[in-house]
């Protein structure tokens, strides 16, 4: 799969100017925005509702402590989605595509299947989020709720049948929705800056303070839009030679610290907030019910329907980018694609599962963000291996200062994970 949406580029005579220079001839602003777009919808599975059930749970256990996880995680992102950027411009494929290319058949069938078990985990917390927020906001029932996200999802999916810039610009509006919901918050309750500013300071209170660490890393570095932003930028924007592939990275890097700047500011909202309402007095509130309940009796009813429609926007636009990451991820992979449809059927069907037996939702999240934890190596090594490849990478290939920062990034992954699991089996 080379172009894995529809391009709006525009056809040019033969000897004429490229779409680059095209785009770049409508001015400084018109010039720019066509350019920017693809870090944007990797962003929102960087505060989709897996974020809100651990950053709530975090802020309320632990006040402001976390705080350094989230600072940290969002400068791991950065890194880790430009190197994807930079794959899908260079090599004109996409990352699963280079694993299948490059790696043996039994390597790349192993990654696909890791990778759609966590496109299921993926979709369990952004299905609960979404439908957790319908019932909050319209009484909708949980399960009634879920089914409703899959049909709004279809419809966000159906836009790219217009092209990439309206997929593009319906999931960055939804961002903006989450965006406003917190920063309303924010400006309503007044946190206190001095315990915020000490929260950066790194440290740990116990194993459920790792726990959720884990659960806050592996809800913000998200291993399927590592695969995803890849895919966004193949052939988004058609390009003649490395000097135009120069030019389009440098604006894909903005566009990266822009949209990943944003979802590091929400996520460390959503903690600074629950800090400030619930570790004092009400820090047993762990799920994202009674946060929305605990807004509203202690703070408002504006907090608490900043707070659901921040959810709300937070689901449904997640759910649309994780279905179609799925499908990047089987077609990159094995080579295969399946009906939309099918595919969104069979990734719902856990969450839609837990909706109907009546586990508690926000543990289902908490829990499901840990899994995702453990996909980020496997989906992070290739990118390391690849873009670090002068075979695959051309004059484009990683500094040796990048190599060894992605690398640390993967071994600090892996670490947690690990000690996460001996933390957690030994007590």
């Amino acid at each position: 799969m080379n172009k894995p949406l529809e391009t709006d580029a525009i056809a040019v005579p033969l000897g004429g100017p490229t779409p680059l220079e095209s785009i770049r001839a409508r001015g400084r602003v018109r010039g720019v925005l066509p350019l920017l777009g693809p870090a944007f919808v990797a962003a929102v599975a960087y505060v989709d509702p897996g974020n809100f059930a651990t950053n709530i749970t975090g802020g309320a256990a632990h006040g402001y402590m976390l705080l350094w996880v989230i600072l940290g995680a969002n400068l791991m992102a950065m890194l880790i989605q430009t190197l994807s950027a930079k794959i899908g411009v260079v090599t004109g494929k996409n990352l699963p595509e280079v694993c299948r290319e490059h790696f043996a058949k039994p390597v790349s069938l192993s990654l696909w299947v890791q990778a759609e078990l966590i496109a299921m985990a993926t979709d369990l917390a952004e299905f609960i989020g979404a439908a957790i927020a319908l019932n909050l906001l319209f009484d909708v029932p949980l399960f009634t709720a879920g089914l409703m996200t899959g049909v709004v999802a279809f419809a966000i999916l159906a836009l790219q049948n217009r092209g990439y810039r309206r997929f593009e610009l319906a999931i960055t509006a939804l961002l903006g929705l989450v965006l406003l919901g917190f920063l309303y918050q924010t400006l309503k309750i007044g946190p206190n800056a001095h315990d915020a500013v000490k929260g950066f300071i790194p440290k740990f209170d116990g194993s459920d303070s790792v726990l959720l660490a884990t659960g806050i890393l592996g809800a913000t570095v998200m291993p399927h839009v590592i695969y995803l932003h890849s895919a966004l930028t193949q052939n988004r924007i058609p390009v003649r030679d490395d000097r135009e592939k120069r030019k389009v990275m440098r604006f894909l890097r903005l566009d990266v610290v822009i949209a990943m700047g944003i979802a590091g500011v929400i996520n460390m909202s959503m903690l600074i907030v629950a800090a400030a309402v619930f570790h004092s007095g009400h820090s047993d509130i762990d799920t994202i019910e009674g946060a929305y309940n605990g807004f509203d009796t202690l703070v408002g009813g504006g907090a608490a329907l900043a707070f659901a429609v921040a959810l709300l926007s937070s689901g449904f636009a997640s759910s649309s980018v994780g279905t179609y990451a799925g499908q990047v991820v089987m077609q990159g992979f094995i080579g295969r694609k399946i009906p939309l449809l099918v595919r969104r059927l069979i990734t719902m069907l856990p969450a839609l599962l837990i909706l109907a037996i009546g586990l508690d939702p926000t543990r289902s999240l908490v829990i499901s963000q840990v899994v995702l934890s453990f996909g980020i190596p496997f989906a992070l090594i290739p990118l390391v291996i690849f873009t670090s490849r002068r075979e695959v990478m051309g004059s484009f290939v990683n500094k040796r200062v990048t190599t060894v920062a992605a690398s640390i990034v993967a071994g600090l992954i892996i670490c947690l994970n690990v000690f996460l699991l001996v933390q957690t089996f030994s007590g």
